[in-house]
C-alpha cells in the first residue's frame, strides 16, 4: 500500500523581519506583540547574569537558551495555566511566562532543591536532565488526564538530541495508540551538545518522525514567536478537542556553547555562529516592532533598565538564602522516607549536633 506524507513548515516572519504571510488574530494589532517581545528579552537578559554567576563561581552549571528564546515564549503563550508542562534544561523562558521565578531558576542551578519547588506552577514538572526521559512521564500525565477526562493538555519539550533516544519512540507510539492528550515540541537547535543534527538521523526531518507514531507532525521555524504560538495554539486546540497527539518540530539555532561546561568553538566555527545571528528571534520581532512604529530605542533602553533591575534583585535573593541543611539530600526522595533512610538522616543530623 502506498503512503504519502508531507511535512508543513509553518512562518510567518522572515530574519528581517518582514511579513511573510497574512499575520494570524492575535498578531494583527503590533502593540499587542511587545509582551512577547519583553518575554524574550527578559529571558536573554536573566541568561546573561547567569552565566555571569556561574563564570565567577556562583551558580553551578548552566545551559543557555541564547537564539531559541522564541521556543518557549511561543509555547507559554499558547498554553492555558492549567496545563502540565514538562521541560527539558533550557526552556526558562517558558517557564518564566508561567509563573516560576528567576531566584528559582537560580537556586536549582545553585544546586539548592528548593528551587523545584515552585511556588506558582506547582502542577508544571521541574527541570528533567537526562535527555529525553521526561517524554515517557508526559505521556503517562496525560493517559492520567484522559482517564480522569480533564481537559487539560501536556506539553513537553526537548532538543533535537532527544529524538534519538528510545525514551522519545516509546512515548510518541504510547501516546499515538492510546490518543493522549499530549503535544511534543522538539527543539532542533542543530547541535545535541557537539553532535550535529545530521550526524543524528537520515531523516530529512525531524518532524516526520510523527508518522510512524500515527500522529501529527509539523515544523516551524522557532525563530519565529508568532509562528511557534500559532502553531502551537492550534496543536492544543486539536489535541484538547479530539485527542490528538503531536509532534512539532522547532527549527532554531544554539548560539551559546551547550551548557557552561562546553566549548562548543571546539566542533563548530565562528563562521557558522554568525550567519545564525542574523536570524535570531529578538531581533528578529525588535525589527518588525521597530517598523511599524511601536518600538523605538528610548523603549528599548527602558525595558533593558526594568528587566535588570528585577534579575539584579533575583539575584540578591538567591544570593542571601541560607544554604539548606545536609539532610536535605533525603527531603526529596520519597512522600515517606521508608526506615533505612530514616536512620541515615538521623546519623547525619546526630553527627552535625555533635560536631557544632
Amino acid at each position: 500500500m502506498d503512503t504519502e506524507f508531507k511535512i508543513e513548515f509553518q512562518q510567518f516572519f522572515d530574519k528581517g523581519g518582514n511579513v511573510v504571510r497574512p499575520l494570524p488574530d492575535f498578531a494583527q494589532n503590533a502593540q499587542e506583540l511587545i509582551p512577547l517581545y519583553s518575554a524574550m528579552l527578559k529571558t536573554r537578559i536573566f541568561d546573561e547574569k547567569a552565566v555571569a554567576l556561574q563564570r565567577t563561581g556562583r551558580l553551578g552549571t548552566y545551559a543557555s537558551s541564547l537564539g531559541q528564546e522564541a521556543v518557549g515564549v511561543g509555547i507559554a503563550a499558547a498554553m492555558r495555566d492549567d496545563d502540565v508542562f514538562l521541560p527539558s534544561f533550557r526552556e526558562q523562558s517558558a517557564m518564566l511566562m508561567r509563573g516560576v521565578s528567576m531566584e528559582e531558576l537560580l537556586l536549582y542551578w545553585g544546586g539548592d532543591e528548593r528551587g523545584s519547588n515552585f511556588l506558582n506552577a506547582r502542577h508544571d514538572f521541574p527541570i528533567c536532565i537526562p535527555v529525553a526521559s521526561h517524554f515517557p512521564h508526559a505521556t503517562g500525565v496525560a493517559f492520567a488526564i484522559k482517564y480522569e477526562n480533564r481537559d487539560v493538555v501536556a506539553v513537553a519539550v526537548a532538543g533535537d538530541g532527544a529524538t534519538s533516544k528510545g525514551d522519545f519512540y516509546e512515548a510518541i507510539n504510547a501516546a499515538g495508540i492510546w490518543r493522549l492528550p499530549v503535544v511534543f515540541v522538539v527543539i532542533n537547535n542543530q547541535w545535541a551538545i557537539s553532535v550535529p543534527r545530521s550526524k543524528q538521523t537520515a531523516a530529512k526531518t525531524l518532524a516526520q518522525k510523527a508518522i510512524a507514531a500515527g500522529i501529527d507532525g509539523l515544523q516551524v521555524d522557532g525563530n519565529d514567536v508568532v509562528a511557534m504560538r500559532d502553531v502551537v495554539s492550534h496543536a492544543l486546540e486539536r489535541t484538547r478537542n479530539d485527542n490528538r497527539p503531536c509532534l512539532i518540530e522547532a527549527v532554531t539555532y544554539r548560539l551559546s556553547d551547550h551548557t557552561t561546561a562546553d566549548d562548543a568553538s571546539r566542533y563548530r566555527n565562528d563562521e557558522e555562529v554568525s550567519q545564525h545571528w542574523k536570524s535570531e528571534p529578538v531581533g528578529r520581532l525588535r525589527k518588525y516592532l521597530e517598523a511599524n512604529n511601536v518600538w523605538d530605542q528610548k523603549l528599548e533602553e527602558v525595558e533593558r533598565a526594568k528587566i535588570s533591575e528585577q534579575v539584579e534583585a533575583a539575584i540578591k535573593k538567591y544570593l542571601n538564602t541560607p544554604p539548606q541543611d545536609e539532610t536535605c539530600i533525603f527531603d526529596y526522595l520519597f512522600a515517606e522516607l521508608p526506615p533505612a533512610l530514616q536512620k541515615q538522616r538521623s546519623e547525619i543530623a546526630d553527627g552535625r549536633e555533635k560536631n557544632a
